[in-house]
């Protein structure tokens, strides 16, 4: 009697150690399907267009920057003519729509943050987009007297932003596919 409890006993135990094994390893598998997604169709797109934004707006600012260095965009209280051209040949060709295509990731996106609550910089990108939208519709009217968003580009902080919420998902993704070593080395890094 005493052998059948304990057999019966042990096939219990073996099968809770194999149910909350598989339990484990179920919440791992979906942990890491959802910092993919969060990689591939959230924080890699906003960050991928928040570079390329970054990096062509340094490059237009090199290249049309004032004799002192300042932009003739953001740093001068009225722009000339040829920069005013300049400027709104850039933004509606590069930056208006890769400000757009960030908003895009984020309104329909939403449900891949990190967060449980719309960090405050993704609200301030979408409200710099709709105030663009406002001088793109005046600038095809024909009135060309503003040449910027009412509402100033979050810059630093989307950038600081992004790039810290991707590594951490980076951190995490390499965490749980068993690349330790990696993890030391981006948490060195």
């Amino acid at each position: 009697m005493v052998t059948v409890g304990m057999t019966v006993g042990l096939a219990f135990v073996g099968y809770m150690a194999t149910y909350l094994n598989g339990l484990r390893l179920g919440q791992r598998q979906a942990r890491l399907v959802r910092i993919n997604e969060q990689l591939s169709e959230f924080y890699g797109p906003l960050l991928a267009l928040m570079e390329a934004n970054q990096r062509t707006f340094d490059a237009f600012h090199a290249d049309f920057a004032l004799g002192d260095g300042r932009c003739p965009i953001c740093d001068v209280v009225v722009p000339s003519e040829r920069d005013l051209a300049e400027w709104r040949f850039w933004a509606t060709t590069v930056f208006i729509p890769n400000i757009k295509a960030m908003r895009d990731v984020i309104v329909s996106k939403a449900d891949l943050l990190i967060e449980t609550e719309m960090p405050a910089v993704l609200l301030e990108l979408c409200a710099h987009v709709s105030g663009y939208e406002v001088t793109l519709a005046r600038w095809t009217e024909g009135d060309l007297g503003d040449y910027v968003s009412i509402i100033k580009f979050p810059a630093q902080e989307l950038h600081e932003y992004t790039r810290d919420r991707f590594a951490r998902l980076k951190i995490e993704q390499a965490r749980l596919l068993g690349k330790q070593a990696s993890v030391r080395l981006a948490r060195a890094a």
